[in-house]
């Protein structure tokens, strides 16, 4: 098992993420866990698959989606995390903007909070994470779910989403989250065009000047039906070539729904990142 306190030191190699679905309506169909066996079933598949983390969410954050109570959330993810801590010691992260769904699953065996919000939506989300000692994933977004992809639009999508970054870092670190604590997600596809998505990719590297591991979600998402004009079931050649690209500009964690696939393009991406910087 990674540990990832000494992994955000060191981050000698790139980490992948298996999304884990508990929503009824997630963009990717296939992805999406019809009960709590089901759901352990996909996650003890992926750990064997090769995954470093598991991201748990019981609230879909698509465009458009509808947001559901904390407690519909709970129900979903804690007898899930549960269930998994019991049988495998992978690290666990939670999918939540909500404090009360981040306590329990915490409570549960998660160890990461990984909010799309950037601890804005819940006030009381920063000391939480910062009392219980647990690791954050900040991400960028302009709008929300139900309104994001209405009309986004930036000057310099590279330099607002730097900032933006570099703000919730400081908030987070004023809350008592140690910066060792932190990764940042640029957030692909959260309030963004396809010129957007694309620019990011291209200059993902400019984030690590924040200091802090880049996560990036794009699996089989619709900036890739954009260019391939599929849907998206038939994403996953985009999802490995964009991953791959990804990994080779900086990005340190893959969170991906096709863990064998990621993993094989995370080590082949990583080495090849790697050997560019030793030549340099």
């Amino acid at each position: 098992m990674v540990r990832l306190t000494e992994w955000m030191t060191r981050r000698d190699r790139v980490l992948v993420m298996g999304v884990l679905n508990l929503t009824p309506d997630s963009f990717y169909a296939a992805s999406r866990l019809a009960s709590p066996e089901l759901a352990v079933e996909r996650a003890l598949r992926m750990v064997d698959d090769g995954a470093d983390l598991l991201d748990v969410g019981g609230e879909s954050s698509r465009p458009g989606s509808r947001p559901i109570s904390a407690q519909q959330e709970i129900e979903r993810v804690v007898p899930v995390i549960e269930a998994v801590r019991r049988r495998s010691d992978v690290l666990l992260s939670v999918d939540t903007t909500k404090a009360a769904v981040a306590a329990e699953a915490l409570s549960a065996g998660a160890s990461v909070v990984n909010d799309i919000s950037a601890l804005r939506f819940d006030a009381d989300m920063a000391r939480l994470i910062a009392d219980r000692e647990a690791f954050v994933v900040l991400m960028h977004m302009q709008g929300i779910p139900q309104t994001m992809q209405d009309a986004p639009r930036y000057e310099d999508v590279v330099a607002e989403v730097k900032r933006f970054l570099a703000q919730r870092i400081a908030a987070a670190q004023a809350a008592g989250i140690p910066k060792g604590r932190i990764l940042v997600d640029p957030g692909i596809g959260f309030g963004k065009r396809l010129e957007d998505n694309l620019e990011l990719l291209r200059h993902l590297r400019t984030l690590h000047e924040l200091g802090a591991p880049i996560l990036v979600g794009l699996s089989r998402k619709s900036f890739l039906g954009a260019l391939l004009d599929l849907p998206a079931p038939e994403r996953l050649e985009g999802t490995i070539a964009a991953g791959a690209v990804a990994v080779v500009n900086g990005a340190d964690v893959l969170r991906v729904h096709d863990v064998k696939e990621g993993v094989r393009t995370a080590r082949v991406a990583g080495a090849l990142r790697d050997n560019e910087i030793r030549n340099r």
